[in-house]
């Protein structure tokens, strides 16, 4: 379908679409089997400005909105989630920065990240607090010109290798939601460690870690925007983030089926391709019908942050809870059209179906997106 792309736009399809052909397909299956950083394949993106998509052009940007990073989203997880991840962690990192940051601080980070010199992380979840964050432990504590951090964060996409660290910690418990704070924390800070890389189901190529702090000491200039208003930063970033991950379905979905569709093709059974038997039609059909409506609303959705950032939350919830899945029944039916072969490793419908599972859980999980669709909805009626 049609979706009346600007030029500006198309070339973000191509640049992305050509380092996903040549870079990132030929390399994904040995990235997923030696859950190596694809740290190569992102200096590549760098030097084809695909970290400024997001960023302003007053910090080296490409000044780019929700669509354009949803366009070179889409086509890198169509290669590989894992490295697609890779990339899309570090825009989640400086979101917070660019949401709530002073000038200053814009622009002390956001050109490193632009120039893909620095990669950056965001830290929320922790042990006892991930659809519930309200549950941090984590606290920065102000002593002199510094803040002291303690706590740890858990299951932090590009931990270990960003140098920048967007972090939630508690303030000041006492006043609830309004008791969290946000920071920037450097790799190389005094009491700041990562530990070692998560073993993962899926998406191995991309790195996750621990975030450790102990009595962790940061300059006061650290505080992103104003103290208390950590939540509400929170809450803008992930409604930011979330049509990205959408994309990242999005491109799985349209992996699996290309995949899918050509196998049917090629394999022969009762002296006939298996794509000429209606079984298999009707499951490639209905791939088709899932994928084309989700790019629908995933584009429609961005198209519509960008033109209203201040009512993004509905949105941006429905946007990934359909996107993410269907790209997880797309990648399971295209293992079934598959058969046999779609579950060997050597095929890659394999690692898309361990890759679809996460797209359903990170960056709030699909069942906490149906409360926040509710919620958004009760607030509509309510008025009406």
């Amino acid at each position: 379908m049609d979706y009346f792309l600007s030029e500006e736009q198309e070339m973000i399809v191509e640049t992305a679409r050509e380092i996903t052909d040549e870079r990132i397909i030929p390399a994904r299956a040995e990235l997923d089997e030696k859950h190596e950083f694809p740290r190569a394949i992102l200096n590549e993106m760098a030097q084809a400005d695909l970290f400024a998509v997001p960023i302003p052009e007053e910090y080296g940007g490409f000044g780019g909105g929700c669509i354009d990073n949803v366009l070179a989203l889409e086509q890198l997880g169509r290669g590989c989630v894992g490295v697609g991840t890779a990339f899309a962690a570090s825009a989640l990192g400086i979101y917070p920065i660019l949401i709530a940051g002073s000038d200053e601080m814009k622009s002390k980070y956001l050109p490193d990240v632009a120039s893909g010199a620095k990669f950056a992380a965001f830290g929320l979840t922790e042990a006892n607090a991930g659809s519930d964050a309200s549950g941090i432990r984590t606290t920065a504590v102000p002593d002199g010109d510094e803040w002291v951090i303690n706590g740890t964060k858990q299951w932090i996409t590009n931990g270990g290798e960003a140098q920048i660290y967007t972090i939630v910690a508690i303030t000041d418990r006492s006043r609830g939601a309004r008791g969290a704070s946000m920071f920037v924390v450097e790799e190389g800070d005094a009491g700041f460690t990562c530990g070692p890389k998560e073993k993962k189901m899926g998406i191995r190529a991309s790195s996750t870690t621990e975030l450790i702090f102990k009595d962790c000491r940061i300059p006061k200039d650290r505080l992103i925007g104003r103290l208390g208003t950590g939540f509400i930063t929170v809450m803008k970033t992930l409604d930011s983030s979330r049509p990205g991950i959408a994309a990242l379905g999005l491109g799985l979905a349209q992996g699996a089926l290309d995949e899918a569709a050509s196998y049917a093709k090629q394999r022969v059974q009762f002296g006939k391709p298996i794509i000429s038997f209606q079984a298999v039609q009707h499951l490639l059909a209905d791939m088709a019908i899932q994928l084309e409506a989700a790019r629908a609303l995933v584009y429609g959705a961005a198209r519509h942050i960008d033109a209203h950032p201040k009512d993004m939350t509905k949105v941006s919830s429905m946007c990934k809870v359909f996107a993410t899945d269907v790209a997880m029944k797309v990648a399971v039916d295209a293992v079934q059209v598959m058969g046999g072969y779609g579950f060997m490793s050597e095929y890659p419908v394999e690692k898309m179906m361990r890759d679809a599972k996460i797209l359903q859980i990170y960056e709030g999980t699909n069942q906490i997106q149906r409360n926040v669709i509710g919620q958004e909805l009760n607030k509509e009626y309510s008025r009406s």
